[in-house]
Order: C-alpha cells, then structure tokens, then sequence
C-alpha cells in the first residue's frame, strides 16, 4: 500500500512539474511574460547562521492597496497573486559582509539558503539586511539590475522571551470556521479593509517591550495562508503597528510531504519547531485561537519541548464544540503542572493573565483596555 502511494505521489508531483514548465515555455513563446522581480520573505537566523527564503516570479504589476481601492481592484490583485508565473531553475545571488553566495530557485520559483555569516553579526539591531539579485532566468530575457533586501531577524541575547502567534482569527478576522465567510474576507478585502481585534496592536507591542524597557522581544508569525498573501498580510502587520517578525506561511502548491497529512497541523507544527530549535535558551509565549487546530498543536509543543513554553493564549471563536475541545486540553495541561493554556474572550483578559504571571509591566493593562475600546468604537461591523 505504501508503495502505491508512493508511486501515486511520485506521478502527481511529476505531473505538476511538467505542467508549470509547459505553462512558462508558452508564455515565453507567446512574449506574455512581464518582467521578472525577486520577492523576499523576513526570515530568521543567530549570530552564525541566517535562514533566507524567497522566490523569483513574474512581475503581475501588484500594488501596495489604498483605502479607496474598490472591492473590484481587491479581486484583481488577489486573482493575480494565485496566478503567479514561477522562474524555476533561476540563479540568484546574495551578498553578506562582502561574500558572495549563489543559489538555484526550485520548481515552483522558491530559493532557501542557511548563509554562515564570516564573523558572527553583531547584534545592534534585530533585523539584517541581505542584498539579493537575479543573476540567470533560463529561457528569458531581462534587464540587468534585478535586486531586492532580504531582511533576517536575529533575537538579542537580552530577549526576555518569544511570541509565536497564529494570523487569522487570532490577529485579524477572517472567519477561518466558515469556508464562505473566509472566501469573502480573503477575495474581497486588502490590508486596509481586514479588520484586527480590538486591543491586539498594544497588547503585542506590550509583550515585545516586556518587563525590560527594550522592546526586543521577537515575534514570529505562524499561519497556514499560502505564500502567495505574504505581501498583504506584510501591509496589514504595518498599517495595524503590530510588531513586525518573520512570516512562517505554507506552498500552496502540491507537496509530497503533505499528501495524505493535516497540512494544517504538520505546517504549524514544524515551524514551531524549527523555532524552538534554533533558539534552545529562549522560552516563548504562544498565541492562537479555538477556530481550527492551534490548541492541540500547542499542546504537542508542550509535551515534546517541556519547559520551554511559558504560556498559551487561545481566542475564543465562540463556536461550543471548539469551545469544549480547547477547555479539555487545557484541564489536562493544568493537571499535568505543565503550563496554562487561558481561553480568551478578547485581548484584555489574555493582557490581564500576561501581567499577573510577570510577563508584561502591569500599568500596561490599562494602555491595552484603552485601545481595545478605542477599536471598538471605531469599528466599521
């Protein structure tokens, strides 16, 4: 039987490699490709190692969104995003302090490369700029000077702590329990239009200053949306202040590794992971909602990384099955001494908990209730 599905996949991922050349071949015949642009996605690293991802594509013309933009022109650009034309087999080059280092995009147009820095960073800021240019695109032709900045972020050594945190309906609503409710908010809203929680803007501003004054407290972001959205959700994070960190997204295209698994699951899960991996002396904080798998993802973080979690938040979607299901990890959690996983019904209780446990300055409880009923007066639902 594993050998069957082995084979199946084999044939499925063969068939989407032909595919998506054949798709590009023609487009080049048909002189219907534009110019080309590398899109880099903020990563994460340590003083000796940064972790750099980012794809070379087909430049579709996508513009930052405006308040004005209509329901129309959100369409569009979405339609654009997903319709991406990958380079595959394209040769990029990245310089870090004066090195050089040369990589191959995949078959869906993405680079990954872990970069050994010379001497290790020195860490007077908590974002490092990699400068990133298009050296080859087989079978097409474009002007040189193809250049983009990779942005890398390397945690303090005085961080006090993480935050890892689901996207959707734990920062902004998108009614992720209702595939039609969720159709609409990602087809036909933009960074401007999307709507954050109340209060969440301060309350993650707060969790990144902690108890410390210095506001270094690394975010990072973790979701299930396709990397395909990364350039709005990148906007919303901005337009909304929420602390900037990497943004851990998903291919949304066919992946060995993915048939016949929770793609939501294994996806959040690994990254999570790979996090706690790469910084062993750093505890974190973990924020997400009641809406699909978060708790019991978290709990499995928990049990293979004991010690290292400091707190779970969980947003209530208000859905009594999801409910139930979050409380009864969390009565398992509380009975194994292990850490609390606080089922929320909005920014200010999880804030409320944050400053008890010692994580946030308490006065900061008060600036988190104000927002959040600032928000909501202002709330166009």
């Amino acid at each position: 039987m594993k050998k069957i599905k082995k084979r199946i996949t084999e044939t499925i991922l063969k068939g989407e490699e032909k595919l998506d050349l054949l798709t590009f071949q023609l487009k080049n015949k048909l002189k219907l490709n534009r110019p080309l642009q590398i899109v880099t996605y903020r990563s994460y690293g340590t003083p000796d190692r940064l972790y750099v991802k980012g794809r070379v594509l087909v430049d579709k013309g996508i513009r930052q969104s405006e308040e004005t933009d209509t329901t129309w022109e959100n369409l569009l650009n979405m339609y654009r995003r997903f319709e991406s034309d990958e380079i595959p087999n394209a040769r990029v080059q990245l310089c870090l302090q004066n090195q050089l280092h040369e990589i191959t995009t995949d078959v869906e147009g993405y680079f990954v490369l872990n970069l050994k820095p010379e001497t290790p960073l020195h860490l007077q800021d908590i974002w490092h700029p990699i400068d990133v240019e298009l050296i080859e695109a087989p079978v097409h032709r474009f002007e040189p000077g193809i250049t983009e900045t990779a942005y890398v972020l390397v945690p303090p050594p005085d961080a006090e702590y993480g935050i890892i945190s689901d996207i959707d309906d734990t920062i902004v609503r998108t009614g992720a329990t209702s595939l039609l409710q969720t159709g609409r908010s990602v087809l036909l809203n933009n960074a401007h239009s999307r709507i954050p929680f109340h209060g969440v803007s301060q309350f993650y501003k707060t969790l990144q200053l902690g108890r410390n004054g210095k506001r270094n407290n690394p975010f990072f972001y973790v979701s299930s949306s396709p990397w395909n959205n990364y350039d709005l959700l990148y906007h919303f994070l901005e337009l909304n202040e929420i602390p900037q960190g990497p943004l851990l997204l998903r291919d949304f295209g066919i992946d060995e590794t993915k048939l016949g698994h929770s793609d939501h699951m294994s996806h959040k899960y690994k990254e999570i992971e790979n996090i706690l991996i790469t910084y062993p002396h750093l505890d974190f904080i973990l924020i997400g909602d009641s809406g699909q798998q978060d708790a019991p993802i978290y709990h499995e973080v928990v049990k293979n990384h004991p010690g290292r979690i400091m707190a779970i938040y969980i947003r209530d979607v208000n859905i009594a099955k999801r409910t139930q299901a979050v409380t009864k990890i969390a009565d398992e959690l509380k009975a194994g001494g292990e850490v609390e996983m606080v089922l929320v019904k909005d920014t200010a209780a999880a804030a409320a908990h944050a400053a008890e446990k010692g994580y946030i300055l308490t006065e900061e409880v008060q600036e988190v209730e104000k927002e959040a009923e600032l928000d909501e007066e202002n709330d166009p639902e």
